[in-house]
């Protein structure tokens, strides 16, 4: 029924569209007097523009200009106009919504309308990409047209510091990774002067392939790390053990929950080796802990698949791009376990400093708009989680490929051999072929049988991904054959017929000049020498006369069918496939493509469903012998979303867990932003001491509603420990006329009384000691609270055995661990103040306490390494200085 009524009222993206179209007919009107103006005329757009907002047009107004002039400056700097469908898809990401738009479809073009529009406004534009190579390429790239309007626009790359950094956030719009936008706002919030942050507000955002950033990315939060205190040595004895055991015997593997855990059998053994008389004691939970991950390093973790062995580290695959994660490791001690299987050098493991999920980044920003070819799959989470709605927008020419049925083989073995045949009968004819796997081993297989058979191809993985750009941009040649690990977010295109920008840079690597001058002699930036003149004239023949060839070939790959895409396996999110799939066919090109599966694959044994095995088996169908129906498609297709609903609720998890962080983390930056930015902070720190008052009044006064009975005592006793001076508070009420708010204002007013006194003996140092005073100590508790949290949400997980929620649980708790938080900082705080003695040279100085250690790919000694304290000594401890007492009341009362 719904089907029918979709058909005659067109879904959701379609009368979406048809609501924008008018306002791109209004944006293409102007066309004509836009092409009338001259350069100076065109750029002065931009300060009318702004000048019209300031005096109360809203950036809906001016959009059918401001869109206009954009499409007319690309005309002049970069030789390319905004199709009708680019306009829609620039209105919809200026909506703060998400534009899905096929590949091909120029989205690096799309994003210029809105960002130049709400740039205009003053407040910042962010273009978020996938990688460094990306956002320095478009920066250059599509930078041309705004610099051409008279906007700034700067980049963020990975080795910039913190000067270049602050200098690129305040152009006018932005580019740069979401890795590198999220480390940023955690570092702001660690720093201990204002000129040292370098983002400004987060004002609006367009995500490139926001599927993968926002969705993708987002099962594992930022962390900025500093060096721990633990030791190694456990780490390879779990992992000597480990390598005793045996699978079904002493451990069982749950591929779907991606879980190990030990048997009766394998438990006897570890209480054996390591000498415990029972490992599920509370002592033992850190060697149980070590012994999980090592299982889990050996029996689930796989080499090539899930990380690779590079230059002696343990370095992460991405499992949606296949690229490298430099910089990035397992938490809780996985990836130390990884290392000590791998015979690696097993690095320290880091304490938390700051940390934050993509999920609770990207929501801050005041308006998110997102691009991406693939994005109808998730709407919901989408939905759920950020409030954007997907409106996909129509193709500017027709798609024309040709989407086969899934083939579906008894076992692997025979799906490669089909594979392969495959492969071998589209290269005799020249027509070019895409095979897509999901691992590095799937590929290297593939790649070896075609060795085996003398057939010229490429492999793109992680192993190879500093040529990506290029394998993938000559993909579409005639008789070219390449293999590629996950296709998602490249970020170039296969033009069939070859791309002849990278044929043209070829060509002047052969002629002997160095990457740096072909990068500036192919890029737009602005011409620095006569070197770079010579050498961009020189690369504009070239381009001239490779496109003839290229043009040519183009011609007779299309009359061979197009691109043809091979799908080895289908992957657990529908999503990859069709970013595979949407390789081909791109701008109207013809295309092909079809999937191959065994039911030996992981999506098919762990969710495939029995139906598919049973009616094999009952037909007899031999090992060799294909199957291919609409129905085991869609078959497939439920698998798919079975897996996709279980990843959703692992994010919302993450989420649900961060959310109780969040709200904890806008207080205490929150704070820490009032410091930096040179509030006058004694009433606030005033209102700390009347807090800190007030709740110590409540307690020694709870047992009872008569004055007579409260311990007064106890309570005066307990504020002189902390910070007033002993027998200063004078009780000259009688008990008729005490309550405790009279109490409060009594003591309160004698501790005004001496911090006035305090601050007449230091000066107007006073008012940055304070700030001084309060960032140690809000950095340093918010630290080992951030650690605290971390134990929590580890431990948990175990309370759903007594069917209690563990979300709701680590909300109570985490709230009652806030608040004891906020106590500690006030009476810490207070504390300082109250007693602290100034020389005449000796004035306090700001100190980092979160010292980050450098998430970079190899070493750089330049780094500051982070200060390792010391062990604690705790409130009530033995004083270390042998005097019998607790150290609270004794070397430990004054600090």
């Amino acid at each position: 029924m719904f089907g029918i009524l979709e058909k005659i009222f067109g879904n959701y993206s379609e009368k979406e569209v048809r609501r924008i179209e008018p306002i791109a007919d209004e944006v293409l009107s102007y066309d004509e007097k836009m092409s009338k103006l001259t350069d100076d005329e065109l750029r002065g757009k931009t300060e009318e523009f702004k000048k019209r907002i300031k005096e109360g047009e809203t950036l809906d107004d001016i959009l059918p200009e401001a869109f206009a002039a954009v499409r007319e400056a690309a005309w002049r700097t970069l030789k390319m106009k905004h199709f009708k469908v680019q306009i829609i898809g620039g209105i919809v990401l200026h909506q703060g919504r998400i534009a899905e738009m096929k590949t091909g479809e120029g989205k690096t073009l799309v994003a210029t309308l809105p960002a130049y529009l709400n740039a205009l406004e003053g407040k910042g534009v962010h273009i978020v990409t996938v990688n460094d190579y990306l956002a320095k390429r478009d920066r250059d790239w599509m930078g041309r047209i705004y610099e051409f309007l008279g906007l700034s626009v700067g980049v963020i790359l990975h080795d910039m510091d913190p000067a270049e950094r602050k200098k690129a956030y305040g152009a006018d719009i932005t580019y740069g990774t979401n890795n590198e936008f999220g480390f940023d706002y955690l570092r702001d919030n660690m720093v201990i002067y204002r000129e040292e942050m370098v983002q400004r507000h987060l004002n609006y955002a367009i995500v490139d392939e926001v599927d993968s950033i926002l969705i993708d990315e987002a099962r594992t939060p930022l962390i900025i790390s500093g060096v721990g205190e633990k030791s190694t040595a456990l780490y390879k004895q779990a992992d000597t053990f480990v390598r005793t055991l045996k699978n079904e015997e002493d451990y069982t593997i749950d591929e779907k929950a991606h879980a190990v855990s030990l048997t009766e059998k394998g438990i006897g053994k570890a209480e054996k080796f390591f000498n415990l008389k029972n490992l599920a004691d509370l002592d033992n939970m850190e060697i149980s802990h070590h012994i999980n991950q090592a299982l889990k390093a050996h029996a689930i973790m796989k080499r090539d698949k899930d990380y690779v062995v590079k230059d002696g580290e343990v370095i992460i695959v991405d499992e949606f791009t296949g690229r490298l994660m430099f910089g990035r490791r397992y938490s809780e001690g996985l990836h130390q376990a990884i290392e000590a299987k791998e015979g690696v050098k097993v690095e320290r493991e880091s304490k938390t400093l700051a940390t934050i999920t993509f999920q609770n980044y990207f929501r801050m920003y005041d308006k998110l708009a997102g691009m991406t070819g693939t994005a109808q799959t998730e709407e919901q989470e989408f939905r759920a989680i950020y409030g954007l709605d997907v409106v996909v927008i129509p193709t500017n020419q027709e798609m024309i490929r040709i989407d086969a049925h899934d083939v579906i083989y008894k076992t692997e073995e025979a799906k490669f051999k089909a594979v392969v045949e495959d492969i071998v009968e589209h290269h005799k004819k020249g027509q070019p072929v895409l095979v897509g796997t999901i691992t590095i081993e799937k590929s290297e297989k593939i790649s070896n049988m075609l060795k085996r058979l003398g057939i010229k191809h490429q492999v793109l993985n992680a192993k190879y991904h500093e040529k990506e750009a290029e394998i993938i941009a000559q993909a579409g040649r005639k008789g070219a054959v390449t293999i590629a690990t996950n296709m998602a977010g490249r970020g170039t295109d296969i033009i069939l017929g070859g791309n002849p920008d990278f044929l043209a840079k070829k060509k002047m690597l052969e002629e002997g000049y160095s990457s740096e001058i072909i990068h500036e002699a192919s890029g737009y930036g602005p011409i620095k020498n006569d070197e770079i003149r010579k050498a961009r004239e020189r690369f504009q023949e070239l381009l001239a006369e490779i496109k003839k060839e290229t043009e040519k070939e183009h011609d007779e790959v299309v009359k061979l069918g197009g691109l043809y895409i091979i799908g080895t396996e289908r992957h657990e999110s529908r999503r990859i496939d069709n970013q595979l799939r949407g390789r081909s066919g791109r701008q109207g090109d013809p295309g092909e493509s079809k999937f191959y599966i065994s039911l030996e694959d992981d999506l098919m044994r762990l969710f495939g469903s029995e139906r598919i095995k049973n009616m094999m088996n009952s037909l007899g169908i031999e090992d060799d012998q294909p199957i291919e129906h609409g129905i085991l498609t869609k078959q497939i297709e439920q698998a798919q979303k079975k897996v996709e609903g279980i990843n959703f609720d692992v994010r919302k998890n993450v989420l649900q867990y961060d959310d109780v962080m969040n709200k904890q983390r806008e207080i205490i930056y929150k704070e820490r932003r009032k410091v930096l930015e040179g509030e006058d902070l004694r009433q606030y720190i005033l209102d700390m001491v009347k807090s800190v008052i007030e709740k110590n009044v409540e307690i020694y006064t709870a047992n009872s509603k008569y004055p007579e009975e409260w311990d007064i005592e106890g309570l005066l006793n307990h504020l002189y420990d902390m910070f007033l001076d002993k027998g200063s508070v004078v009780i000259d009420v009688g008990y008729d006329r005490l309550d405790k708010e009279a109490l409060t204002d009594i003591i309160y007013e004698e501790a005004v009384k001496q911090y006035e006194k305090k601050e007449a003996q230091i000066g107007p140092q006073m008012r940055e000691i304070e700030r001084v005073v309060l960032l140690k100590v809000v950095d340093t508790k918010w630290m080992d609270h951030i650690d605290d949290m971390d134990q929590l949400r580890q431990g948990i997980g175990l309370r759903a055995y007594g069917q209690i929620d563990p979300v709701i649980e680590y909300k109570k708790i985490g709230f009652e661990m806030f608040e004891e938080l906020i106590n500690s900082i006030q009476e810490d705080t207070i504390k300082f103040l109250y007693h602290i003695e100034i020389g005449n040279d000796k004035m306090p100085q700001r100190e980092q306490v979160a010292i980050p250690v450098a998430a970079r790919q190899g070493s750089d000694d330049s780094v500051k390494k982070p200060v390792v304290k010391g062990k604690k000594v705790g409130r009530n401890d033995p004083c270390p200085c042998g005097s019998g007492k607790k150290y609270k009341k004794c070397c430990g009362a004054n600090l």
